[in-house]
């Protein structure tokens, strides 16, 4: 065999042997998310795939359902929900100890009906009086497991409206709550800001009042039975990282305080 062709198919063996051996270091990631990070790991997923050759794999729910998923032996390699479910999934020994990290923030928001007048919320006194005069009210129902829903559940209760909002009450069993406000379903929507900024046929009016303001964590946590942890370590670094953040900001959310 001549020394040129020799030369060309070590070069060629030399391609198909780091071909191969990136082929063998990708790895499908399996990952839980609930609420608004599933936009966030979705709009990443791309330039991720690109940099280290995993693939996601995405199944989205509430924070509620995935827990029951989970401990009822889903099997996933990564999940995202509250730092209070990641820590009793540890507790369980479903989530490795050790891989809780947060990696944003978001907080509810308040919307209606593209073209609609936009209701006074610019602060507490104003938003009981919007929400007492509206016809209708949509908010995600408590009972999904939903975070703004529970939680606007005890604020109800708080500012002393629940006996006064439940018979108008449009509850929405996941997805977006936009969904009705658009259809005209319901006239008043609240729901996360990450929930309402991509929605079309809506308008987001602004955030709750500052002083009962509300923000949902999400942090990721690697399964304990994952057998791709190098992979979902990497994926947590990546949502967790500068990569991540200006995506963040276009969602409405933001990284949690340190």
């Amino acid at each position: 065999m001549h020394a040129k062709t020799m030369k060309n198919t070590a070069l060629a063996a030399g391609l198909l042997i780091a071909i191969g051996a990136g082929s063998a270091t990708a790895a499908e990631i399996k990952v839980l998310t609930a609420g608004a990070m599933k936009s966030v790991v979705l709009a990443v997923a791309e330039d991720f795939r690109k940099s280290t050759g995993h693939m996601l794999v995405v199944e989205n729910e509430t924070v509620g359902a995935l827990v029951k998923l989970i401990e009822g032996g889903a099997a996933f390699d990564v999940a995202i929900v509250s730092p209070g479910a990641i820590d009793g999934l540890i507790a369980k020994g479903k989530i490795a100890a050790g891989s809780r990290t947060a990696v944003s923030r978001v907080g509810i928001g308040v919307m209606v009906k593209a073209g609609a007048a936009r209701p006074d919320i610019s602060n507490l006194d104003a938003f009981k009086r919007t929400l007492l005069a509206a016809k209708t009210v949509g908010y995600i129902d408590p009972a999904s497991g939903g975070s703004s829903g529970i939680y606007l559940a005890q604020l109800f209760e708080k500012l002393g409206i629940a006996d006064a909002i439940k018979p108008k009450a449009k509850l929405k069993q996941g997805g977006y709550v936009a969904d009705l406000v658009s259809s005209g379903e319901a006239e008043i929507g609240i729901h996360q800001i990450s929930e309402i900024l991509p929605a079309p046929g809506v308008t987001l009016i602004g955030p709750l009042p500052a002083e009962i303001q509300n923000y949902t964590v999400y942090a990721t946590g690697i399964g304990a039975g994952s057998k791709e942890t190098a992979a979902a370590s990497a994926l947590v670094k990546w949502l967790a990282g500068p990569e991540t953040a200006p995506v963040l900001g276009t969602k409405g959310m933001e990284r949690p305080p340190a």
